[in-house]
């Protein structure tokens, strides 16, 4: 939240608004005097890695009655606020509507009491709203993701990690509760991220006779020698007749049934807490600006809207319209129409709930029995080995033979294909950092008859390849590129074929994100935070960060607008002397009036003259006498450490939808007794284009790729780079063509939005 109040301002400065803290959410409002101050650039500085929320919330049973609404519209008319940014949950913003519908009452009532000015009702005629969903629970419809939710999501996934060594070590049961009263998002995407043997949620209770099935799967699990079974349990879970479903009763039930010993850890307020993620403080900031733009498009004849994340992109939605489809969620519930309230929490959660049963559940073997090889390609990013598993159990579950291939396309023409990979063989992947695999960066157009003949010995009929685009040497694009070409000569590429983007650079062509660029930037954000912290308290100091990438400046970019940046420096962005002379004397000024520390971020390629070295040296000399400087270069620990709770998800969903691609293409192309695929759209990559996951032929994106620099022509997140400056004080142009439009909230979506990105 803080992140968002940071942005709220800091945009509303550069538009030349006066801004307003009100603290202690509606009852600060109703109260004034102190409670409603104005705000300042530096009020909101140091802000972005602090969890709750500086200005406070409070709930206020006040609001809810008239009079404490027109005391509200007196204070708000006293200092002229006509526009409210609004970010809480779907109570907070149903207030917020109805105090908009009723303000042009409430300023006559206030005339008629002789508390304002007649002229004041003209002046102030119109309340404008704009809301921002502020939930862990992401239980609001219309957005994919809402603000707090990743970081809740962080918690649960440290504590599970945490839980699994020690069980792993002991032979144990552990049955863990996590918040969602109303939904089970929280419980259903950690279930996911985990890889747990069972979840129980809210929208979807088990049927009947689930007590016997559950303990039927946790033995199996111990039978094919896993040490560890976890049970997830969102507090809200319910049966099929709308029987509470405790932690504890999950816990006797195992107890009693099988024997195992079983512990009960029930999360609670550890969810709310902690520092933001960098997708939170991304989020945020993004929904944040977008906010102070819909609020000055804003006419009186316009309904009030919520900021809204659709796939990667922001859309503004009727307010009233989401209220009352979360609304209808929880009607849908109480009536016992469960398949429905699935569909109406939203493709995200559906998608995720599919993909789960998907997983955690072997369907009985089609007689389809297709042979697929999957391998890592490229430098190892994490989230790969969540990628495998669900491509393999998915391949199994479509009933084929899965292949893994170790070390890459070095390891195939070598020969270490090594035998079927069994369900089992993949169980606690999900967690685990770098590429199980192994992987290398060797390209296959050298050895492309030694594989051949591999894929003639295995008889490979499809290939999923999980890499990025990296250096020249090896990287998973340029490997479908040479197996396309391929095919002409050799008929064993005459083949499905279709690459996962996985790197930690997130520079793939055809692709808004990679697997592994989120866990990357988290590793950023944190240590940014520390190294912030490590100057509280010395004097003004200044840190120059380089970070990883190559020649793509998204690390650098994003990382800066979720750590706070002064400055982000990339190739994509050419810079000379002036433009760092000019950031120099722009961070003097900062540190002479307001700020203790500042951050400077540079991309290792940005340029090959102003390397990091010389602008730590510049900084330092230019700003002698008013700060001093510092220089990290964070490297490989940004490729390490387990995954992120949206990598292990995004690397999830992503592969398991290749897969099944994968197995349509299989159907298509078999023709007598075997496969022959040689079209354009036989040889694909999944990626995720601002609204949708959407297959493209890998030719058709050479188009759109640099491969001297190995990034993507156009690249959507220079969009945000004005954005990181704005909220850096500086002067510049953002342009809002790209901001969201008001749209509505639609029930059936089209086919290919089927699957979002957001967790």
């Amino acid at each position: 939240m803080n992140a968002a109040v940071r942005a709220v301002v800091r945009m509303g400065l550069y538009v030349g608004a006066k801004v307003y803290f009100i603290h202690e959410g509606y009852q600060g409002m109703v109260d004034g005097g102190d409670n409603i101050r104005e705000a300042s650039w530096e009020s909101v500085s140091s802000m972005l890695q602090v969890g709750g929320t500086v200005i406070g919330s409070a709930r206020c049973k006040e609001f809810r009655t008239h009079e404490g609404r027109l005391k509200a519209a007196h204070n708000l008319v006293q200092r002229g606020i006509t526009n409210l940014c609004v970010i809480g949950g779907d109570g907070s913003l149903t207030g917020a509507n109805l105090f908009r519908e009723e303000w042009s009452g409430l300023l006559t009532e206030l005339v008629e009491q002789g508390l304002i000015e007649q002229d004041s009702v003209q002046k102030y005629s119109a309340l404008h709203i704009v809301g921002m969903v502020g939930s862990i629970d992401n239980d609001f419809c219309g957005t994919d993701m809402t603000i707090g939710t990743d970081s809740a999501l962080h918690r649960i996934i440290e504590v599970v990690d945490a839980i699994m060594t020690t069980a792993q070590s002991h032979q144990r049961t552990f049955v863990l509760e996590v918040m969602g009263r109303h939904c089970g998002y929280l419980a259903l995407v950690s279930a996911l991220a985990c890889g747990a043997d069972w979840v129980l949620i809210p929208e979807m209770p088990p049927e009947d006779g689930w007590e016997d099935k559950m303990c039927q799967k946790l033995s199996a699990t111990r039978s094919r020698g896993t040490r560890l079974n976890i049970i997830i349990v969102a507090e809200g879970a319910i049966d099929r007749h709308g029987k509470p479903i405790t932690s504890s009763f999950v816990k006797d039930l195992v107890v009693k049934n099988l024997g195992f010993d079983t512990r009960v850890t029930i999360l609670g307020h550890v969810q709310r807490g902690g520092t933001p993620s960098a997708f939170d403080r991304i989020l945020a900031s993004r929904m944040g600006v977008e906010a102070v733009l819909a609020l000055l498009e804003t006419t009186a004849n316009t309904p009030a809207c919520v900021v809204s994340l659709c796939g990667n992109q922001s859309v503004r939605l009727p307010l009233m319209e989401c209220v009352e489809m979360t609304q209808e969620v929880q009607k849908a519930m109480d009536e016992k129409r469960f398949e429905e309230a699935v569909k109406l929490r939203g493709r995200s959660f559906e998608n995720n709930l599919k993909t789960y049963k998907l997983l955690a559940h072997r369907k009985p073997e089609s007689d389809l029995n297709f042979n697929v090889a999957v391998l890592n390609v490229g430098a190892p990013a994490a989230g790969m080995n969540a990628a495998v598993r669900s491509a393999v159990r998915v391949g199994i579950s479509e009933g084929h033979k899965v292949f893994a291939v170790s070390d890459g396309f070095e390891g195939f023409y070598k020969g270490q294909v090594g035998s079927e990979i069994k369900w089992a063989d993949v169980g606690g992947w999900t967690g685990q950092g770098g590429s199980l695999l192994g992987t290398k960066r060797t390209l296959p157009a050298k050895h492309v008859d030694k594989i051949a003949a591999q894929m003639r010995q295995h008889n490979i009929n499809a290939l999923l390849i999980v890499g990025g685009f990296e250096v020249p040497l090896g990287s998973a694009f340029e490997s479908l590129l040479q197996l396309f070409e391929a095919r002409a000569t050799y008929e064993e590429f005459c083949i499905p074929m279709c690459m996962v983007p996985a790197t930690i650079s997130n520079n793939v062509p055809g692709t808004n994100l990679s697997i592994g660029a989120d866990t990357a930037l988290n590793a950023i954000v944190e240590t940014c935070d520390r190294i912030k912290q490590s100057a509280s308290g010395t004097k003004r100091r200044v840190f120059i960060i380089e970070t990883m990438g190559g020649y793509c400046g998204y690390l650098a970019s994003v990382g800066g607008l979720a750590a706070g940046a002064d400055a982000a420096y990339i190739y994509e962005e050419p810079f000379d002397i002036r433009d760092l002379q000019a950031n120099v004397e722009h961070l003097t000024e900062k540190m002479k009036t307001s700020i203790q520390r500042g951050l400077v971020l540079r991309n290792e390629n940005s340029n090959e003259n102003y390397t990091t070295d010389f602008i730590y040296q510049l900084y330092s000399e230019e700003g002698k006498g008013v700060f001093d400087c510092r220089k990290n270069v964070l490297g490989h620990m940004q490729q390490g450490g387990a995954p992120s709770p949206f990598d292990r998800n995004f690397g999830t969903k992503i592969s398991a939808k290749a897969m099944q691609w994968v197995t349509r293409k299989l159907g298509e192309t078999f023709r007598q007794g075997r496969v022959f695929a040689n079209s354009e759209d036989s040889c694909c990559l999944l990626g995720m284009r601002r609204r949708a996951l959407v297959f493209q032929p890998v030719v058709q994106l050479k188009g759109e790729t640099d491969f001297i620099h190995r990034i993507p022509k156009e690249q959507w997140w220079l969009k945000l780079r004005p954005l990181m400056k704005i909220l850096a004080k500086y002067k510049t142009s953002y342009d809002v063509s790209d901001s969201g439009q008001l749209e509505h909230v639609v029930h059936n979506r089209p086919k290919e939005l089927d699957a979002s990105v957001a967790m």
